[in-house]
């Protein structure tokens, strides 16, 4: 090492200083050269869809407001995919060599229908690197300080005014803007299947949760008449065993003056928890009894106990509230930034989530999950319920 090293410093007898300055320059000068231009060639739009798994996204982004506008102004792929500084710049070809990877070797998305089934999750990786620079390649073109907020449309103003005050991030809310959205559904569909594969109640449990919506009855029967209904992310205690069903007893608050049939999860919030009627409701045990002081309100704090089978359900809240934060994001965050959790409060969330109703597409029982979580996670609740 010593020798290579004197080597290196000791002045060349053969080459004069002048001469070898010359020829380093020349050799930085061309490989420099070679690399701006290198760099330029791989960040062209024509070579990122030279593979034929990107010609489907292509004809999209043809079809895009970035590719034809009425101001002629065109983004190309490097200009919302790539940072304009050169660490950026770097840093993103060397990430985007497992591009290549999966192009040659694994060939995960070598067809539509494989694209398909992997868009939401390439879209998630590239909405989370965005999120992560705070959307700094749309801000290169796009700045707050330069937009005129009185040449936009009423809606617009109101919206791009509150982000440009917080600097919001652009991707929050303008996502599938050059390419199609994917399906949103598809990512906390899949992990309900999962969480429904591990939801069976493990033996000697003493407290359970609910995934999903469940018959109670009032005898140990599956084929009898359902007397009540358990709704999802409800807490119930196991008393008992009989014909392979679990004897359970459901705690909740009943309005006074109310019929008496829907429980709720705390006193005053329209927290559903279970729908009783029949033998279940006539099991019912009065625990305490309290006035709610914002309304004057007679609220009863009660017992009831049925039966219940043994499936969707979960001896935690936990893998719950991560499928239906999931749920949350996937489907409020689509069209826009989704506010916080406690944004609202409990009972403020059964008319913030209706009014967005007609924007996503859940079914009676998701939406009933996400609902319940939010609620629980809400500005009077703070995430304390099943705590």
């Amino acid at each position: 090492m010593k020798k290579l090293l004197g080597r290196l410093t000791k002045p060349s007898a053969k080459y004069s200083v002048l001469a070898l300055i010359l020829v380093g320059s020349v050799i930085t000068i061309i490989g420099t050269i070679t690399a701006h231009e290198s760099l330029h060639f791989f960040s062209q739009t024509s070579f990122c869809t030279s593979c034929h798994t990107m010609r489907g996204n292509f004809e999209e982004y043809k079809e895009s407001i970035h590719y034809k506008n009425p101001m002629g102004v065109r983004a190309e792929c490097v200009d919302c995919h790539q940072p304009k500084d050169l660490p950026g710049k770097l840093l993103r070809k060397l990430e985007a060599a497992k591009d290549v990877y999966h192009h040659f070797i694994t060939k995960k998305v070598d067809t539509p229908e494989k694209f398909e089934e992997h868009r939401l999750e390439m879209a998630q990786t590239v909405w989370a690197r965005m999120k992560r620079q705070n959307s700094k390649t749309c801000k290169s073109c796009h700045s707050y300080a330069a937009m005129d907020h009185e040449k936009q449309s009423i809606k617009a103003q109101m919206e791009m005014k509150k982000a440009a005050a917080a600097d919001m991030n652009c991707i929050e809310c303008h996502k599938g803007i050059a390419h199609e959205l994917p399906n949103m559904a598809g990512g906390f569909r899949k992990s309900f299947q999962e969480l429904e594969k591990q939801s069976v109640a493990p033996a000697d449990a003493k407290t359970l949760f609910s995934i999903s919506e469940k018959d109670l009855f009032a005898v140990a029967d599956a084929k009898a008449k359902s007397e009540g209904k358990l709704l999802p992310a409800s807490e119930i205690t196991v008393i008992g065993e009989e014909n392979d069903m679990l004897k359970v007893r459901v705690d909740g608050w009943l309005e006074k003056a109310g019929k008496g049939r829907v429980m709720t999860e705390y006193m005053g919030k329209r927290v559903f928890k279970a729908t009783i009627r029949g033998e279940v409701k006539a099991s019912e045990k009065l625990i305490e009894e309290q006035t709610d002081p914002a309304t004057n309100i007679v609220w009863q704090h009660v017992s009831v106990e049925g039966y219940v089978t043994k499936d969707h359900l979960n001896g935690s809240i936990e893998p719950v509230w991560t499928y239906a934060k999931e749920m949350f994001g996937s489907t409020c965050n689509a069209c826009h930034a989704a506010p916080a959790p406690a944004h609202f409060t409990a009972n403020g969330w059964i008319s913030g989530l209706k009014a967005m109703s007609s924007y996503y597409r859940l079914n009676k029982t998701e939406e009933r999950t996400l609902l319940k979580y939010l609620q629980n996670h809400g500005s009077d609740t703070g995430g304390k319920g099943h705590s």
